[in-house]
């Protein structure tokens, strides 16, 4: 406790008990310290001395202050390097993936596992009771009316919604350029095939999200992979001398927040992104569904803003930001706005009446954006408290991606480490990771995995982590005996 007539300043003494707090495991990386008002009160000494603690933490690395936020304690010193940038591959390949999507979407939906490898940030916050209110209410006001078929290219007061979130954002987005899609996998499915065709070369980040990759496998198409590092996205130099040796049709990045990394482009990258690609007069098409969870002090722009010429295709959709099961997503065309809703007209004619409804009132409230904020937090504060764990409890010379955005952490582990046996070894413990070779056409990351940060925090999520670490001991430890 405080002793006032101690020797030591009464700040000193709130430090203190900051330190001690972290050292007994009472606050944990990630954690949100009491108000300066609160603590305050809790101690019995001025709020002034509280702010000065608090600034002192800070300057020292300890805690961290986020605006309108409040301050948030750090990690210890994490060891861990960012994972390595991989090799440029010069050539298109085509893609075998599918076999291995089975394995990991089985694990993924058992009722039985903790699934650590699906990426449902929305789940750490989940909007449920808000969205069950507005739908109680959509079914008393309109009836059988939301039974019936919605237009093919959506709700238009939906549609007016979203365009009104890009215009927050200093983007203008025509309503009319707005197809509503069953998720952001059929959006990415109607661009895709809205500009290119069997045969045709499209190029990806790489590590990339697999659902893009399995799309190209599925619709007969080659994948050219384009290295991303782990801090910033795309290397803009692999991209140019690509972009010259190749016929590529279209570019699918993720360059806000990419699956797996998390990592995110800076403005400047992103603006010159745009225009490598335009230059060539390539289509861009941005996979765009993390893009409200970043971690950024600023809103962060989709590539639409930097587009001079209309060829900037985007896909979104609210299953990482509101309800995964709702399945609404969103294309924003431009130019290809006929092609694209023929495609969606013979796809699937129209997305669900009753759950456009309701997302429009949710978003129109207000409530979609404070859920969004508090998302964010959450989401930062699982991020520090499994980034922490890792440091401690995984194999030495792992490596760890620190995320600006999303759910998932992408972790590389020693050389010779197989992250697919790990995956099936997980499995059997209950707990789903997802293997990095899903996310290379060209089987790359072989020694990688992808990790969720995006559960509601608890004592299952932690010793799951602990459970890894303990697999990925076991098997390098398996394979220096292999190897003595």
């Amino acid at each position: 406790m405080i002793q006032k007539n101690g020797q030591h300043f009464l700040y000193q003494q709130v430090i203190d008990l900051i330190k001690a707090m972290q050292t007994s495991g009472t606050l944990r990386p990630g954690d949100k310290l009491p108000s300066l008002r609160k603590l305050s009160g809790q101690l019995g000494v001025s709020i002034p001395t509280v702010k000065q603690a608090y600034v002192e933490l800070e300057r020292i690395g300890k805690v961290e202050a986020r605006p309108k936020s409040g301050y948030f304690l750090k990690n210890a010193s994490i060891t861990m390097a960012s994972p390595k940038r991989s090799s440029f591959v010069r050539r298109p390949v085509p893609v075998r993936c599918q076999t291995l999507i089975e394995e990991v979407y089985d694990a993924v939906h058992s009722p039985s596992v903790i699934p650590l490898g699906v990426a449902h940030p929305v789940m750490a916050s989940p909007p449920d009771k808000m969205l069950a209110r507005i739908m109680r209410r959509m079914l008393a006001q309109a009836g059988s009316k939301v039974m019936a078929y919605g237009p093919m290219d959506g709700y238009a007061p939906l549609k007016r919604q979203i365009a009104q979130r890009y215009l927050e954002q200093g983007v203008v987005v025509d309503q009319q350029d707005i197809i509503v899609t069953n998720g952001a996998q059929e959006a990415l499915a109607i661009a895709i095939q809205s500009v290119a065709e069997a045969g045709d070369i499209i190029a990806v980040e790489s590590p990339t999200y697999f659902g893009i990759l399995e799309l190209i496998e599925t619709l007969g198409m080659m994948a050219l992979e384009i290295p991303i590092c782990s801090e910033n996205g795309i290397c803009l130099d692999d991209l140019q001398t690509s972009l010259d040796l190749h016929n590529v049709k279209a570019c699918v990045f993720s360059s806000l927040i990419n699956n797996p990394t998390g990592s995110c482009m800076p403005d400047h990258k992103r603006r010159r992104l745009v225009q490598i690609v335009e230059s060539k007069g390539i289509v861009l098409i941005e996979d765009d569904v993390y893009g409200e969870l970043h971690f950024c002090e600023e809103e962060v722009l989709p590539l639409q803003a930097y587009s001079t010429c209309g060829e900037v295709i985007t896909c979104s959709s609210f299953s990482k930001t509101a309800a995964p099961s709702y399945r609404i997503g969103w294309i924003v065309t431009n130019k290809y706005e006929q092609k694209a809703k023929s495609l969606k007209r013979a796809f699937s004619c129209s997305s669900s009446l009753l759950n456009q409804m309701v997302l429009t009132e949710y978003v129109r409230s207000g409530d979609f954006i404070r859920n969004i904020k508090r998302l964010r937090q959450i989401l930062q504060q699982n991020k520090e408290r499994m980034l922490a764990l890792i440091n401690e409890k995984f194999p030495a010379k792992t490596c760890v991606s620190d995320p600006q955005g999303g759910g998932v952490l992408w972790v590389e582990l020693p050389p010779g480490f197989d992250a697919t046996e790990w995956f099936r070894l997980s499995v059997k413990e209950g707990i789903s990771i997802t293997p990095g070779i899903l996310f290379s056409a060209t089987g790359k990351y072989k020694r990688c995995a992808r990790i969720s940060f995006g559960l509601p925090w608890s004592d299952d999520v932690e010793n799951a982590v602990n459970t890894l670490a303990a697999l990925a001991h076991q098997l390098i430890n398996k394979n220096r005996l292999k190897t003595a």
